[in-house]
């Protein structure tokens, strides 16, 4: 006898991967490396300017320096809500062409106030167009490879930063600073028309936005601990050069290189690890590295600290960033983004500002190592802010699900473990 049979279900097969390097994810990533490029370039001619051409004290170098940091960060939460409601390209296209124009002003800066007047400006165009590429860069990411989208970018924009100083120096030493003013500043230009394809992204009318007030509450949280961990990069940064020269290091240029290299590596070949194993544990990880680097430094005075050190620094910087930017953009509504990447990148600022201060007044009493320690310990209370907020949220998680619904703002981070969730405010 025959029987009809239904046939065994087919296993489905699994969808491909959505993709991420479109053409428009490869031409914000162009534009931020141009745009970076004016950054990192004006890092070593700027003090130069200062101090040869306008004929200032360090005093001077100071202000005109630290002048762009100040416009970048009392703008970014609001510029970043200009960006949810007039779309992401108008920030990307007005900052490059704000920084790029402000540039082709320092030509004209005769004298410090007209320089600082210039650098303000700079900073302004430096906070649209910075949270407008990162927003465009979330919004074109699939909501699974959104710490993956990240890592990729940042190579961008860490690479112009990188070769933007070498770049400055050489065709400053080769031509003149007014050259250099005008070919980085249309290198600001050049970000700004290739903004054009920026993906507008969501754009909600003014009265339809929520009131978060000045700082988005999903990036705080995240924020504050990013600050902490990147005093770390700020100390090695400032005072490694000043502490070579008490190990034997006559030259630590090749130790700044090598850092650079292992930051830029891991980017690309660990991009998808924030993704795999979570956010949590990739920052849990990244401060660890963070604050053993810098005890190394600090507590063993050597040369071959020193290369250990920011071997294992690197290893924890590399993924930092990434991780906790991938934790704000998992529980922000598309619609708020901007304002979440404008309060989240203004803990850079901070972090430069405060961080420095920091280190520098425990240096100005003791010595670079206890400085290096001191960063190491911010990344180690990074660590224990990072805890406090895991916990936090899995409490809001529980009473939530106790109450019946979710606690409000929690959402999936992390995948696959609990609670698997972040507000981060």
């Amino acid at each position: 006898m025959i029987y009809d049979v239904a046939p065994e279900p087919r296993p489905e097969e699994p969808a491909p991967p959505e993709p991420l390097m479109s053409r428009t994810f490869a031409l914000t990533m162009l534009a931020a490396f141009a745009y970076f490029l004016l950054v990192g370039a004006m890092i070593p001619v700027v003090p130069r300017y200062v101090k040869h051409e306008l004929g200032g004290n360090g005093l001077d170098v100071g202000l005109a320096v630290g002048a762009f940091a100040v416009s970048a960060a009392l703008l970014r939460p609001w510029i970043g809500r200009m960006g949810d409601i007039y779309g992401r390209r108008v920030l990307v296209m007005g900052g490059g062409a704000i920084a790029g124009a402000s540039l082709l002003l320092y030509t004209w800066a005769s004298a410090l106030p007209l320089l600082i007047g210039a650098r303000l400006l700079t900073g302004i165009g430096e906070a649209a167009f910075f949270t407008g590429v990162m927003t465009a860069n979330q919004d074109l990411a699939p909501d699974h490879r959104r710490g993956e989208a990240t890592s990729y970018f940042s190579v961008s924009v860490y690479g112009g930063l990188a070769a933007g100083p070498a770049i400055g120096e050489a065709l400053l030493r080769a031509t003149s600073f007014t050259t250099v003013f005008v070919v980085f500043g249309l290198c600001g230009l050049l970000a700004s028309l290739l903004g054009l394809g920026t993906p507008v992204g969501s754009k909600v009318p003014r009265d339809q936005l929520p009131d978060r007030g000045i700082l988005h509450r999903s990036a705080v949280g995240p924020g504050v601990i990013l600050a902490l961990g990147l005093v770390p990069l700020v100390a090695f940064g400032a005072f490694l050069p000043l502490y070579g020269d008490q190990v034997g290091m006559d030259d630590v240029g090749p130790v700044f290189a090598v850092y650079a290299g292992l930051i830029l590596t891991i980017r690309i070949v660990a991009a998808r690890v924030p993704d795999a194993v979570g956010w949590r544990r990739t920052s849990a990880a990244a401060l660890t590295g963070a604050t053993i680097g810098m005890m190394i430094l600090g507590l063993w005075q050597s040369a071959a600290a020193v290369w250990l050190g920011a071997v294992i620094l690197a290893l924890g910087m590399s993924l930092l960033y990434p991780a906790l930017f991938s934790a704000v953009m998992g529980v922000t509504p598309e619609t708020e983004r901007s304002h979440a990447v404008g309060t989240f990148t203004l803990f850079f600022d901070l972090s430069s500002g405060l961080g420095a201060a920091l280190v520098g007044a425990v240096v100005s009493v003791t010595n670079e190592r206890v400085g290096f320690v001191t960063a190491g310990a911010c990344a180690a209370i990074g660590l224990v802010a990072l805890s406090l907020l895991w916990h936090r949220v899995g409490a809001r998680r529980t009473a939530g699900e106790r109450a019946g619904h979710p606690a409000p703002g929690v959402g999936p981070v992390d995948p696959g473990i609990e609670p698997a969730a972040a507000d981060a405010s």
